[in-house]
């Protein structure tokens, strides 16, 4: 019996994938649950896993768009195991008659020198080209008439002799969709930034006091992300505006608090959602970061745990960023970006001291978020994030801690 794996749906409003990357041949002998492909949604990468056990044949290729519901490929269920291997098509490929190997060594010296097509060859001839000056993206390295026309004459300028080549790659379906999305942010918000700096010394304070026991107890570090993360549900409470969002003619505000956190993950930046973020403590918080992050890293992170948000922050100061302007995350209205922590002169009491300083922006929609409510914001961020004791434990630590 021959089984037609057909693409599932990834996710609510997912009409297509691309085939990203098969992780077997044709002709494999695959085992039921194996991971056979991975396939990009425009949200996530997912794998795809083989439905039965058998011989498998591919209907699609890498980098192919499939609608949801499509056949990708047959598994041939009656087809018996082969003995010693449980892929032993792949094998069995790597080891191809040697008789072969000669052709195929001939072929790839046959468009190593720049075969074109004849419309290819044309236009290089207008150019004044050779075609063994262009590298092809055609199959087996053929200029086609595309890179003909992208080729650019050398104009004379002499080379050191390095290396000069290029590499033409397709983006994935997810850094399509997410390089439309932030052009649409950019075209359809009222986008603006404002800044502020934040003494970072009374929380530097506190873990230096009590991250051991803390990571002793809970199994998770006392992170900046629980503080900043209880800082922004404390000022979305204080200013809802920046917790709603624009439908039409129509503003949506919410009276609970998800917060986006944005973590880079092998495909790119990932955006998961720590739900009900009001209700978590520190511990609760540095959980589901810890939880989260790993998930995104090992490319485990599912569609639903990335859909939704009311609002989200983003940390650039890991990479080393001093300052930027965050992109607002779409349908959100507002996004914080944090920095990296840098010893800074400042004035305290009259006198000048050194603080480890942190610039904080908020980028928002200001179609909806007024000047006020922005700047009231991140200065209540600020003063929380400074007054960490008073303000995010109610000046019981051991109780906000769970130590």
């Amino acid at each position: 019996m021959v089984l037609e794996m057909k693409v599932p749906s990834p996710g609510e409003s997912i009409t297509e994938v691309e085939i990203a990357t098969w992780l077997v041949e044709d002709g494999d002998y695959v085992e039921k649950d194996q991971p056979i492909a991975e396939v990009d949604s425009d949200k996530a990468t997912l794998e795809l896993p083989a439905e039965e056990s058998g011989v498998i044949t591919l209907k699609a290729e890498e980098g192919d768009a499939v609608a949801v519901g499509a056949v990708v490929c047959l598994i041939d269920m009656d087809a018996a195991k082969p003995e010693g291997t449980s892929t032993p098509a792949k094998e069995e490929a790597k080891e191809a008659p040697k008789a072969e190997a000669p052709k195929a060594e001939a072929k790839k010296e046959t468009y190593a020198t720049g075969t074109a097509s004849p419309a290819a060859k044309k236009i290089l001839a207008e150019k004044g080209m050779d075609a063994s000056s262009v590298k092809g993206t055609g199959k087996d390295g053929r200029i086609t008439k595309e890179d003909a026309v992208k080729a650019v004459p050398s104009m004379g300028t002499p080379t050191t002799g390095g290396s000069r080549g290029s590499e033409r790659k397709k983006l994935s379906m997810l850094r399509r969709k997410v390089a439309q999305r932030l052009v649409s942010v950019k075209n359809e918000t009222a986008m603006l930034t404002t800044f502020n700096e934040v003494n970072m010394q009374p929380i530097f304070d506190l873990r230096a006091q009590y991250k051991e026991e803390f990571k002793a107890k809970h199994g998770v570090g006392l992170g900046f992300m629980s503080f900043f993360t209880k800082a922004c549900v404390r000022a979305l409470q204080m200013y809802p505006d920046v917790n709603s969002m624009i439908d039409g003619d129509f503003k949506v505000s919410h009276d609970f608090q998800d917060i986006s956190i944005a973590v880079s993950g092998p495909k790119g930046l990932m955006v998961p959602v720590i739900r009900n973020a009001e209700n978590l403590g520190f511990r609760g918080v540095e959980s589901e970061v810890k939880r989260l992050a790993l998930r995104a890293r090992d490319g485990q992170i599912t569609v639903d745990e990335m859909t939704g948000g009311t609002f989200t922050i983003t940390n650039g100061g890991v990479f080393g960023s001093m300052l930027s302007t965050p992109i607002i995350n779409p349908p959100q209205s507002a996004i914080l970006g944090m920095h990296n922590i840098v010893e800074r002169p400042m004035a305290e009491n009259g006198e000048v001291v050194i603080r480890p300083i942190m610039y904080v922006a908020l980028s928002y929609d200001h179609r909806i978020i007024d000047g006020r409510e922005s700047v009231g914001f991140l200065v209540a961020v600020k003063e929380a994030l400074e007054n960490p004791v008073e303000l995010l434990m109610d000046n019981n630590v051991h109780k906000a801690l769970e130590l």
